[in-house]
């Protein structure tokens, strides 16, 4: 089977898929009108499809001719709060709402993939789950999981991919290990004592409090971890304050702890035990009180050595070895709650091409991919999903 031919063979559908998909974005929990084409492009192919998992979720399942293993595929399909400043055909439609991150394409290759694999079911041994997720941005695999979509299945190994603009159209990043950062997102309310600015010896600074919070915590990813432990603690936000010359009573830090490694209470890293005992100490130095809020969490996206290692070479012969490159990132990903349970891969298809305008960052009011680039990712499923099936795995040296 000529894979790469049946998929260009389909390529103006995926393209429309993806600029519909495009010009229609919905926010996480909200995608209604998506999950709804998905459904039924998915029946379309003659698979067995479930909606309304977490709100929007979708799955379709694949049951192959012969008996094997079962394999799940997974896309993203929710949007970002973001004013779409590209002038393009397809821009999206919704004011103040833009697909940013390349879960339009997420969504468009995996439903092509999926009518690839549905024509070849009779040469399949075993099975294929797709699953198409709303809310990857806050934390809906959670969501899904939660909700038994996981339940049914005997899921062997789990693959998902990632449209990523850092990386040059044509090439793909995959590695073993930790590939996507754990994250933390915070909230630090620092409770003090208000008064005059013209008296501060009778107020308990909050302000003062928070900027020694920020400076403090500083030396947890440069002086207490190993500096070979990727570890980034980020303050993004900062509230607090009505007029120049009052003391507030308090002050609000918003932020992110990130990290590329397995981190828990009972770790040699401890990000997150580190930060709190910081700010206790710097809040009782300054005489004033705290509270500390997580907003979302994700464990880091890791990827199975020995499937990381058959990926690796399925890529090279879908780009090329020279353009095969092992590739990490501090980015949250909630894929982890799947890698997490189930041998897994997450992997970057490259899609950044400053003539065509696609080299702007995620989540950026310009960002773009490179169309060319879907066809790759739409054979990459495709290549994995029949070479792992038919048994064919590789072994990491």
């Amino acid at each position: 089977m000529d894979i790469r031919k049946i998929v260009n063979e389909l390529k103006d559908e995926l393209i429309e898929l993806r600029r519909d998909f495009h010009q229609h974005p919905e926010l996480g929990f909200e995608e209604y009108r998506t999950s709804d084409k998905v459904a039924k492009y998915l029946e379309g192919c003659g698979l067995e499809v479930k909606t309304g998992i977490a709100h929007t979720g979708v799955t379709g399942f694949l049951k192959g001719d012969q008996p094997g293993k079962t394999v799940m595929l997974r896309a993203d399909m929710d949007a970002l709060p973001v004013q779409e400043k590209n002038e393009v055909e397809y821009k999206s439609l919704e004011d103040g709402l833009m697909h940013a991150c390349g879960h339009d394409g997420h969504t468009a290759m995996l439903l092509v993939a999926a009518k690839i694999l549905a024509k070849q079911k009779d040469k399949i041994c075993g099975n294929v789950l797709f699953i198409f997720q709303p809310n990857e941005e806050v934390a809906g695999a959670l969501e899904m999981i939660n909700e038994g979509v996981l339940a049914d299945y005997e899921i062997d190994a789990a693959f998902s991919q990632h449209l990523w603009t850092p990386l040059a159209s044509g090439e793909i990043g995959v590695s073993g290990g930790a590939v996507m950062g754990g994250l933390h997102e915070f909230r630090v309310t620092v409770e003090g004592n208000g008064g005059h600015t013209s008296a501060p010896h009778q107020a308990a600074d909050p302000v003062l409090t928070a900027a020694d919070i920020i400076n403090s915590v500083q030396m947890i990813q440069t002086r207490q971890i190993d500096p070979l432990k990727s570890t980034a603690i980020m303050f993004g936000m900062i509230k607090g304050g009505t007029k120049t010359n009052i003391i507030p009573e308090e002050v609000e830090l918003e932020g992110t702890i990130r990290f590329l490694y397995k981190a828990g209470p009972d770790s040699e890293e401890r990000p997150k035990e580190r930060f709190e005992e910081i700010i206790e100490k710097v809040c009782l130095k300054h005489g004033t009180n705290y509270k500390i809020e997580y907003l979302a969490y994700s464990p880091p996206v890791y990827n199975n050595p020995d499937l990381a290692h058959l990926v690796q070479h399925l890529a090279s012969e879908v780009v090329g070895g020279a353009n095969v490159t092992h590739y990490y990132s501090l980015a949250g990903e909630d894929f982890s709650e799947f890698s997490d349970r189930i041998p897994s891969v997450f992997f970057f298809i490259g899609t950044g091409n400053k003539a065509k305008g696609t080299d702007y960052p995620h989540h950026h009011p310009k960002f773009n991919i490179d169309e060319e680039s879907l066809i790759t990712g739409v054979e990459m499923h495709v290549r994995t999903v029949l070479n792992y099936l038919s048994g064919k795995s590789l072994t990491a040296n």
